[in-house]
């Protein structure tokens, strides 16, 4: 029996089930979309709202427009149309004249409707044979049930399967009678006052039952103040606690290390390298540990930052009281009279994949060949014997920077003094469960990196317990890539322009989304190798590679393309991340729009590595279609502008893989919608917590305690204060 106990203490625990016109046979639906108890309902914020005041008049219609429009209804009629499809037509008189509604196949509606009602449609008018009419609108009845919500605006709410709008309205509305009077509130009246912020109960009312525009505009700042806010404090809480909890090594960088390290590079820093060189090292010295993040665009020069910190701290001795007794020695040992190494910090980076990692320590040997800075690789498809010298290398201090993989954290690798470990593609390795390497006697330093930008405001809210550094300057002699998209009728236009480029002696790249066949019917990476090498690129070496080869098999591929025994890379995304062949400067992308406007930004960033500028073509599946990813690729090579247009089309969530990553959960807030609250929910998050860090005063009891709920488990916060 769908029956509600006859009195209920208030609770936001309480089950929706229990409450008044919710039941038993509602609350199951509802538990669908995961609103299970009181407080599920409260924060199950509307996804939009509909005009319901009814102050339009005819003569305000504009076509397409949504309006609503108050009336009377003078008539019901229902008939059954040429097409065998019910119609019914629902007439009303209006302001300024006579409108209709009209409903097909849902001759059920003709029950809701009798003459002499007043009712509210709303929807989108259109001129018809008999005037103004509304296709299938939204109805609000001005007597019965719908009266209860009181409000102009009605609210609607994200949907799962088999549950109406109507339920969750019902459920909502009993929630906010049964307990918003006893929602805690987060902040000091002080400062609702001083920030003009409702008062959470009118907040909650007004976002679910809202008396005007001006009133949803109201709740929703403060509702998406209050979360970002303490999304930012929980943060800086977490960063606080990990500052108090853990030393670093102080390794400072004076001017005869940074000359020495910049004196290794074959080029120039620019500007921007070299200030953030400098945040670096000022960041390196201090004995708490460093948490920064690099962003920057494609070839901005990222890695040669990275490895100015990673020289800065290998090159920094151990103090003699830190240094232990070796754990055994896998290392050489100095001949007879000669004074043994003092020990040093050891690095470490971390990459996405094998063949960056395989990349990176190829760059780091070339670099720094004849400088007795040992490098090794550790990753998992090595063999066994060879990773085992790895792990004892490391754990001997013998080796100076290890370059990896995720192996690095499976707990093989040990290190004696790890002094800075840089993540490279930051959203690869998860967000708020970063994988950080407590090892030796100190914290080690900690510089992630990524080369998706992000808007500095979307920066701080999702990396918010990280110092945000930006590339924003190319190296010089860098040029944009030319970018085209290609339809079908221009297919075999490109394909001649492709090889023009090959019998010039450049390399290039064909990528293609699949590895096997799919019901999406993409380019498959063996049909499109089969048809190029007897097609349109059978005068010239191919080559093939993709996630599912051996390691060392993609290892070898690579090496010929990079030498020039491959003239043609024919590859899935595997190669979106960091792979560096300057004399590869064309790329052709089949079936761009089954790709990510992010990945297909990266993608084109393997053709802008060397002084030749680069040239894309991104090949469509239709020449008519719209492909907004594809067009906004095409348009621009800013990946700070790519960044904006990313988040417009598929929501920050997806952006930064937050949704697999780790990234806290946002009720209402929309991080590109709302970058000024998140500006000032960050400022303000931080002057509450430079002023009292443990949130001690009384004031704040209620703020601590909701921040803990909330973040406590997530951030490891522990009991704050």
């Amino acid at each position: 029996m769908d029956a509600a106990a006859p009195s209920l203490e208030p609770s936001l625990a309480t089950r929706l089930e229990r409450l008044p016109g919710v039941g038993t046979t509602r609350g199951e639906k509802l538990a669908k979309l995961g609103l299970v108890t009181v407080r599920d309902a409260l924060m199950h914020f509307p996804r939009d709202y509909k005009d319901f005041s009814g102050v339009h008049a005819v003569a305000d219609f504009v076509e397409g427009n949504h309006a609503s429009v108050a009336g009377t209804v003078d008539e019901v009629a229902s008939r059954t149309t040429l097409a065998g499809r019910t119609m019914l037509t629902v007439t009303l008189t209006v302001a300024g004249g006579r409108v209709r509604g009209v409903w097909f196949n849902m001759p059920f509606m003709a029950r809701r409707f009798e003459r002499g009602m007043r009712v509210v449609l709303a929807g989108q008018p259109r001129r018809g044979r008999g005037g103004w009419e509304f296709a299938h609108p939204e109805v609000r009845w001005l007597a019965g049930d719908e009266a209860a919500h009181g409000s102009e605006w009605l609210a609607i709410y994200p949907l799962a399967e088999g549950v109406q709008q109507s339920q969750v309205r019902i459920a909502v509305q009993a929630a906010l009678e049964h307990a918003a009077g006893i929602c805690p509130e987060a902040f000091p009246e002080a400062m609702l006052t001083e920030k003009g912020l409702l008062p959470i109960e009118t907040a909650l009312w007004e976002i679910h039952c809202p008396s005007s525009r001006a009133a949803i505009d109201a709740a929703r700042r403060r509702l998406v103040y209050q979360e970002l806010f303490m999304l930012q404090l929980a943060l800086r809480m977490h960063r606080g606690q990990q500052t108090r909890a853990h030393a670093a090594p102080s390794i400072a960088v004076d001017t005869r290390l940074d000359a020495r390290i910049r004196a290794r590079f074959p080029f120039e820093f620019t500007a921007a390298q070299r200030r953030v060189c400098r945040q670096i090292a000022a960041d390196l010295v201090n004995p708490e540990p460093m948490n920064r993040l690099l962003q920057g665009d494609v070839g901005s020069g990222k890695t040669a930052v990275a490895i100015y910190a990673l020289l800065a701290a290998v090159a920094t001795p151990v103090p003699k009281a830190d240094a232990a007794e070796p754990v055994g020695s896998a290392g050489p040992q100095p001949a007879a009279g000669v004074p043994a190494r003092p020990e040093r910090y050891q690095a470490a980076i971390m990459a996405p994949t094998e063949l960056l990692a395989r990349q990176h320590a190829a760059s780091l040997e070339r670099l720094l060949a004849g400088s007795g800075v040992e490098v090794q690789l550790l990753v998992g498809g090595q063999p066994a014997r060879e990773r085992r010298r790895v792990v004892e290398r490391i754990a001997s201090g013998v080796t100076d920077i290890v370059v990896g993989t995720q192996a690095l954290v499976c707990g093989s690798a040990t290190f004696r003094h790890l002094g800075l470990v840089v993540i490279d593609e930051q959203h690869r390795f998860g967000v708020l469960q970063r994988a950080v390497l407590q090892q030796g006697v100190a914290e080690p330093h900690t510089l992630v990196m990524t080369a998706t930008p992000i808007p500095r405001t979307i920066a701080h809210a999702v990396y918010g317990d990280l110092d945000v550094s930006v590339l924003d300057e190319p190296p010089p002699g860098r040029q944009p890539v030319a970018t085209y998209r290609v339809p079908p009728a221009e297919v075999d236009r490109w394909w001649d322009f492709f090889r023009g480029k090959l019998a010039t002696g450049r390399r290039g790249y064909v990528v293609v989304p699949a590895v096997e066949e799919s019901k999406r019917d993409l380019a498959t990476i063996s049909a499109t190798f089969e048809a190029l090498a007897h097609g349109p690129l059978e005068a010239y070496r191919l080559g093939l590679v993709h996630g599912r080869l051996k390691p060392a098999a993609k290892a070898g591929i690579m090496d010929d393309f990079r030498t020039g025994r491959i003239d043609v890379l024919v590859a899935t995304s595997v190669i979106e991340v960091g792979i560096d062949v300057p004399e590869a400067t064309i790329m052709t992308i089949l079936d761009a729009e089954s790709f990510g406007l992010a990945q297909l930004h990266q993608l084109r960033g393997r053709v802008a590595r060397g002084p030749t500028r680069g040239i894309c073509g991104a090949v469509t599946g239709s020449g008519d279609q719209p492909h907004p990813r594809v067009d906004a690729f095409v348009e621009t090579c800013d990946g700070f502008a790519l960044a904006e247009k990313d988040l417009l089309l598929r929501g920050p969530g997806d952006l930064v893989g937050t949704r697999q990553s780790g990234v806290p959960p946002l009720y209402l807030a929309d991080l590109l919608r709302d970058a000024s609250v998140v500006a000032e929910a960050r400022r303000d998050a931080l002057a509450v917590f430079e002023s009292d860090p443990f949130l001690s005063d009384a004031k704040y009891d209620r703020l601590r305690k909701l921040v803990l709920d909330r973040w406590g488990t997530m951030l490891g916060l522990g009991q704050v204060g």
